[in-house]
């Protein structure tokens, strides 16, 4: 058993050092890994007690018991009532999980259902920056259904079933392209070959305009400063998008990405042809969002799930619920 208190305790500090040195930068941290590792270590702890541990432990509990009885019969015999011993204190102390295997066994459970809850079902984010202003604002807090898309394997994102397939207006939590372990949230503007067009600040696919409606000013709280409101329709979704007037209509810093000569830069802004197997993301705050005009198009791959809903915002309750 002292063997496995230092395992133990050393898998521990492994765990702890490696979320302290992610918590101050000294190392890129995987959650997904970091999940999983955790449900398989404490899985075996788990096997371990339920198999093994604990049977040793009911072992040694009934021997001890046995043993009381035959002494207090011994003692019996001798005519001696008195017996200074509590066995049943004893052996509820043998019987007494270790606190090597309550921190390992005792937490699999709790850990293996967010493992399942987080890898097939729903994942929670927190959004970071206005990208996707006013639909979704800084401190939202969403969840993000993991398989209408279909299902894949935690940490090697293999597909293992089959979903449905991005529409246009969907919003997406994708891994980012130029950095994979970043996740990113944006609108799906085009599909696969789709060719998309951002001139002069209208958006046109496939040749024809989308839809849209002005709407009433946007106020910005954060800058304090209105600016230009739309309502736009991309397929069944309608909804809002931003737009700033003092900014220009071309494209600055665009990096050098995959089928990059599939788009076409001008003064005007960009128009792309979506390559098979990939889609073209905007933000609906469109002149403050870094997307596909700037880093490409997002492979299939690289999709985690479409965000639907505002669990919370502790800056807002008004915010919690559903948004297309």
């Amino acid at each position: 058993m002292q063997f496995m208190q230092v395992i133990t305790s050393l898998l521990l500090a492994a765990f702890a050092g490696y979320i302290g040195a992610w918590y101050f930068g000294a190392l890129e941290g995987n959650f997904a890994l970091l999940l999983f590792l955790a449900t398989v270590v404490t899985g075996v702890y788990w096997l371990g007690e339920r198999f093994y541990f604990l049977p040793q432990r009911r072992k040694a509990a009934q021997a001890l018991e046995d043993a009381a009885v035959q002494r207090r019969a011994e003692l019996d015999r001798m005519g001696i009532q008195k017996v200074d011993v509590d066995a049943q204190e004893a052996k509820s102390r043998i019987l007494m999980q270790p606190w090597w295997l309550d921190w390992t066994a005792g937490l699999f459970p709790v850990i293996a259902a967010v493992f399942v809850l987080r890898s097939f079902l729903f994942e929670p984010f927190k959004i970071p920056s206005g990208s996707m202003v006013p639909t979704l604002r800084v401190g939202d807090l969403i969840l993000v259904n993991k398989f209408t898309y279909g299902v894949r394997l935690p940490v090697i994102h293999t597909k293992i079933i089959e979903g449905n397939k991005p529409a246009r207006g969907d919003v997406l939590v994708f891994r980012y392209p130029p950095q994979p372990s970043l996740d990113y949230i944006k609108r799906v503007v085009g599909v696969p070959g789709d060719e998309v067009a951002y001139l002069n600040k209208r958006l046109t696919i496939n040749g024809k305009p989308v839809p849209t409606s002005a709407q009433p000013d946007f106020l910005e709280q954060e800058s304090m400063r209105y600016f230009k409101q739309f309502e736009e329709t991309l397929g069944e979704h309608s909804h809002r998008l931003l737009n700033n007037t003092d900014a220009p209509a071309f494209v600055q810093g665009v990096t050098n990405f995959a089928y990059r000569e599939n788009c076409r830069y001008s003064v005007e802004g960009v128009v792309c042809k979506v390559p098979e197997g990939h889609y073209f993301m905007m933000g609906d705050n469109r002149d403050n969002s870094l997307d596909s005009r700037y880093w490409g198009f997002v492979p299939e791959g690289n999709i985690v799930g479409k965000a639907f809903f505002v669990w919370m915002n502790f800056g807002d309750f008004k915010r919690i619920g559903p948004f297309n």
